[in-house]
């Protein structure tokens, strides 16, 4: 009985240490825990947060990666083969890091530092982005010099012409075949035909094509846009495992079309997860800005721009009409602005249709400020025709997310009009004093090479612009300040 007691006793004692163990570490578990989580979360382009979002919760893919240091979390006992690709995975997420750790002191930096790092290879016109149309020129020159180091994109060889590996060069969506050409005909530093080396995934599909070739007129029926977007996720995720180690994360479309976002619906982590390179970026239909871009609708017409828009006038020529827009009258905001400025002002030109002997161009280059209204969708190629022209922007538009926003200072080059103050537009527009209107135009012939589709492609021209947009998702950096 009394060994019996005994053993009692000693089993009360070990219980009594084992909650009181367990309560201390419970207690410190919390601050060690988040330790441990941002440890987790710096080995990531992405944050942990990040991630877990975009995948829903379903981040199993997670459970066997190695940490940046060389660590690791024990999981897995990993194969030979999987140890590789872990290394080669572990290198490009250090050369992001790096990346990273340069921007950031580049952000902090003078001005005599980032000048230093002007003498890479690909500086072939000597261009540094400099003033007012940056939110801040250093971060954004640091981030593109860093891309031309090490971005590498794989386009998945899958899938047959026309719809896939071609887009249209030639009418509106001009911008989606451009950019499909040059990244896959293109002599650009940054495809590789090696996927382990790759940061992100392009799935090369042109939306435009699958209406021209897919779609019934007048039918109104998407599913054969969705369809197909499905088929060709569902290939690429059997025949490769890059999709589905990010739920499709790394992997980025781009469509010009206005419903592109409407394809995308075809696979949900496309939607949700990838980013979507699109025109119309709106954010009332589920455009985020945090993981999608916005690209500039350019139309070329005969797959040139025009002549006229190559030969401007002299800086100081005067502009004879205040401000220009002419046009359909489709979607919401447009019947506003004919029904207020419609052959209402001499000073304001505003047509639903110029006159027979008028054209669209002269009278471009003839206005100080042009009238950038929405259609049906948020996109308009009157912004970058705008650009070309010299003549300011006003953008009238809801939801919508400009162009390359991450990096240009909108506010700069560009006058921001609430569709309610449409009735007072030539008081808001009068009101800009002349030093104003003159920096503003300044501010549009400083960002026209940003918005030009070179052939081919220039440092710092439209295509480049875009790949850079991806490449801050891929960093998972904003570069306002």
């Amino acid at each position: 009985m009394e060994i019996h007691h005994h053993r009692h006793f000693f089993s009360a004692i070990l219980l009594i240490l084992f909650l009181a163990s367990f309560t201390v570490v419970f207690i410190l578990l919390p601050s060690n825990l988040m330790s441990f989580i941002n440890k987790f979360e710096s080995s990531f382009s992405a944050s942990l947060h990040h991630l877990q979002t975009k995948v829903s919760g379903e981040n199993d893919y997670l459970l066997a990666v190695e940490f940046a240091d060389g660590r690791s979390n024990g999981t897995v006992t990993l194969p030979k083969e999987v140890k590789k690709v872990k290394s080669r995975e572990k290198k490009r997420e250090e050369g992001l890091a790096g990346a990273r750790s340069a921007m950031r002191k580049a952000a902090l930096g003078n001005r005599r530092s980032n000048l230093t790092r002007s003498s890479t290879p690909y500086n072939d016109d000597g261009y540094i982005p400099t003033g007012a149309v940056y939110h801040n020129s250093r971060l954004f020159y640091q981030s593109y010099l860093e891309m031309e180091k090490i971005f590498k994109v794989y386009v998945y060889p899958d899938g047959d012409l026309p719809i896939v590996h071609d887009g249209p060069c030639k009418d509106i969506y001009s911008t989606e075949g451009r950019f499909l050409h040059e990244m896959e005909r293109g002599v650009g530093k940054f495809r590789t035909n090696d996927p382990n080396a790759a940061h992100v995934y392009f799935l090369p599909f042109s939306v435009t094509w699958m209406v021209k070739y897919l779609y019934t007129p007048s039918s109104y029926d998407i599913t054969p846009l969705t369809q197909f977007v499905s088929d060709y996720v569902r290939v690429v995720s059997m025949r490769y495992p890059f999709w589905n180690r990010t739920h499709g994360a790394d992997h980025f479309m781009l469509a010009c079309h206005d419903w592109g976002p409407h394809a995308s619906k075809g696979n949900p982590f496309l939607y949700n997860t990838s980013i979507r390179v699109l025109c119309n970026a709106n954010t009332s239909e589920g455009f985020n800005p945090l993981k999608d871009v916005s690209l500039p609708e350019i139309h070329l017409y005969g797959g040139e721009v025009s002549p006229k828009l190559l030969s401007l006038p002299p800086e100081n020529a005067p502009r004879r009409y205040l401000a220009f827009f002419a046009g359909g009258m489709h979607g919401p905001i447009r019947p506003i602005l004919l029904q207020h400025w419609k052959n209402r002002d001499k000073d304001i030109l505003v047509n639903e249709y110029l006159p027979k002997g008028i054209d669209y161009y002269s009278i471009m280059l003839s206005s100080k400020f042009c009238l950038c209204p929405s259609g049906f969708e948020v996109a308009s190629p009157r912004i970058v025709e705008s650009i070309y022209a010299e003549c300011v922007p006003v953008i009238l538009s809801n939801y919508y997310v400009l162009p390359f926003s991450d990096v240009l200072q909108w506010e700069a080059f560009s006058v921001q009009v609430d569709v309610s103050d449409i009735p007072r537009l030539k008081e808001i527009l009068s009101a800009i004093p002349e030093s104003k209107y003159k920096k503003l135009k300044q501010g549009v012939r400083a960002v026209r090479r940003h918005f030009t589709l070179n052939q081919p492609a220039k440092r710092f021209d439209v295509f480049h612009m875009i790949l850079h947009s991806i490449w801050l998702r891929r960093l998972n950096i904003k570069l306002i300040s």
